[in-house]
């Protein structure tokens, strides 16, 4: 009983309010979840006093704002600098790291959304990598919202980059919801860190992000979770629409 309780006051928390319901997405709870990636502890990586953690927070505000006015029901699984580890509460690791990727995955478990966008900023000791890279799961659906986020993302920030199957990823290592990891970014790279840290670059990227759920939402309507697949119709379909 206690962990239930203790479950619907994290929902709670996590929902914050509900606008009313988009017409693109049948109904249910959770439309969308954003995974705002690392936090508290865990700054991810970092140039100078610029920590991913909170360019992570400061987009997936502004992605959850842009998506709630168009009428979709969002929730972030975190608003503030917190390590998600110390909210575990399904996996019993000694490992501080285990335990924030288990309670990441297992909230869109609870939630049943029906898509989770985990945010990332992406670091190399390159200073000319630049551009966004989106990982996807080994499902149609998956790929098919990679996709549509990386062109989007590319027509952004003039790259053409292609999504990459992201295998050994743990939040991808579910079948609840289609997800994708998007890297939005290197803070390493000047020009994407820039990007990364304005307010108006954060912005735009936010709506690169939301105008390919949206197109996702209008392309797929009521598909389930398709098997493990290479090729498949709708791979060819996604290139067709985004090449």
């Amino acid at each position: 009983m206690k962990k239930r309780i203790l479950l619907f006051a994290a929902l709670i928390v996590l929902t914050v309010c509900f606008p009313v319901h988009s017409m693109a997405i049948p109904f249910t709870p959770i439309n969308m979840l954003i995974d705002v990636g690392h936090g508290g502890v865990d700054s991810g990586t970092s140039f100078g006093n610029l920590y991913e953690k909170d360019i992570n927070l400061q987009i997936a505000k502004r992605l959850y704002q842009q998506l709630s006015e168009a009428g979709y029901r969002v929730a972030l699984n975190r608003q503030e600098d917190i390590a998600l580890s110390d909210e575990n509460r399904w996996l019993n690791s000694r490992s501080r790291h285990i335990r924030d990727l288990a309670q990441r995955r297992n909230l869109a478990k609870e939630l049943a959304p029906q898509m989770m966008l985990s945010l990332h900023v992406n670091w190399s000791k390159d200073k000319r990598r630049s551009g966004p890279v989106v990982l996807y799961q080994s499902n149609e659906q998956s790929y098919m919202l990679a996709q549509l986020v990386q062109d989007s993302l590319n027509r952004l920030a003039g790259t053409h980059d292609k999504p990459v199957k992201g295998g050994t990823y743990y939040v991808l290592k579910h079948s609840y919801c289609p997800t994708v990891i998007v890297e939005m970014g290197f803070i390493s790279n000047a020009g994407d860190r820039h990007m990364l840290t304005n307010p108006e670059g954060q912005e735009k990227i936010a709506q690169a992000i939301k105008t390919a759920v949206s197109e996702y939402a209008t392309l797929t309507g009521n598909l389930k979770m398709e098997a493990k697949t290479e090729e498949s119709l709708w791979k060819m379909l996604v290139e067709r629409l985004v090449n």
